[in-house]
């Protein structure tokens, strides 16, 4: 199943849109992501979007904070988390990378090679991830909306990070990040673009599966004990 766990959220007419484009184009889930201040208000658009897109693409909401304060990022983990099926934190920058790997309560790090020279991860960060079950998100509009330098930057820092994943195996995604139609691909031109950068079909099949897997453990986290035992009907 194609999972998208980060594209732009915006008005209900835009995102309607970008949903039906998104499946047009071989997309069965999507996560429209607003930052800290706005994702209150855009949970009030979920009746709307049911209506609007039922029978079309499943769709839901991801937090994505953005900001370099830790405290402020542990505030809003801890203010949203029972209300977002996914919460994001924008990193590059590396105590913001350190912090977000370290807290389990987060479900992805997204672009940790953000503005930088490097990729933003090293050995030490992708041991944090592995214990902490963070996932680590790739975007392929940083991809799509850069050229010369700047994309051999970021495809570098990419393959940089795949060789961590190959060596510790932690959660990593692949999302679009798209803001507009101009920026989905289908399904298919996605996972090539991904291939030519030095993943392989199965590590792709397999970044979505992790994504399937956070909605599906958010799904649940409110009959959670305590990690691996949850609550459970007496039903069976």
């Amino acid at each position: 199943m194609f999972f998208d766990l980060n594209v732009k959220g915006d008005s209900l007419e835009n995102n309607v849109k970008l949903a039906i484009q998104a499946s047009d184009y071989g997309w069965e889930h999507i996560n429209f992501s607003y930052n800290q201040n706005d994702f209150k208000n855009a949970l009030t658009l979920r009746d709307e979007l049911n209506d609007s897109l039922d029978g079309i693409i499943d769709f839901d909401f991801t937090l994505e904070i953005k900001s370099t304060n830790v405290n402020e990022i542990r505030k809003h983990v801890n203010n949203f988390r029972s209300r977002a099926s996914c919460i994001s934190v924008i990193g590059g920058d590396l105590k913001v990378n350190r912090a977000v790997l370290e807290n389990i309560k987060i479900d992805v790090l997204s672009r940790p090679y953000l503005n930088r020279f490097d990729s933003g991860i090293n050995q030490v960060l992708a041991k944090e991830a592995v214990r902490n079950n963070v996932a680590i998100e790739l975007c392929f509009k940083d991809v799509l909306r850069t050229y010369l330098s700047p994309r051999a930057k970021v495809i570098s820092n990419f393959r940089d990070i795949f060789a961590l994943y190959r060596k510790f195996d932690f959660p990593l995604i692949l999302s679009s990040r798209a803001e507009s139609v101009f920026d989905i691909r289908t399904t298919h031109d996605f996972c090539e673009v991904f291939k030519q950068v030095g993943l392989g079909e199965d590590d792709i099949a397999r970044s979505f599966d992790t994504a399937g897997e956070i909605l599906e453990y958010n799904g649940n986290r409110e009959n959670l004990i305590f990690n691996g035992v949850r609550r459970v009907d007496d039903e069976a």
